[in-house]
């Protein structure tokens, strides 16, 4: 998947300190998939549709694919089946 912006974009929400957050970034290099990480810590408004999107909990990674998906706090194997589906729809 190429660089992207816009509505086709998949937003990563994290933070440094993230152990899930650290693992999932490895899933998307491993596939070369491009995402936009967005650190809540350092952008209060992240913080806050990251709180929306999970029902209160502010719980990271909290992903939001192009199609309206999300994922929060995915296994390595549920991630990898979203990109590989999103990579195989792009061809």
């Amino acid at each position: 998947m190429s660089e992207s912006n816009g509505e086709s974009e998949i937003k990563f929400y994290s933070t440094t300190w993230c152990g899930d957050c650290r693992r999932s970034r490895k899933v998307f290099q491993a596939m070369g998939v491009s995402y936009t990480d967005i650190d809540i810590e350092e952008h209060p408004e992240a913080a806050e549709i990251v709180r929306r999107v999970n029902n209160g909990r502010q719980s990271v990674p909290t992903i939001i694919f192009p199609d309206g998906t999300t994922l929060t706090e995915p296994s390595n194997a549920v991630l990898e089946q979203k990109l590989a589906a999103l990579v195989a729809a792009a061809k």
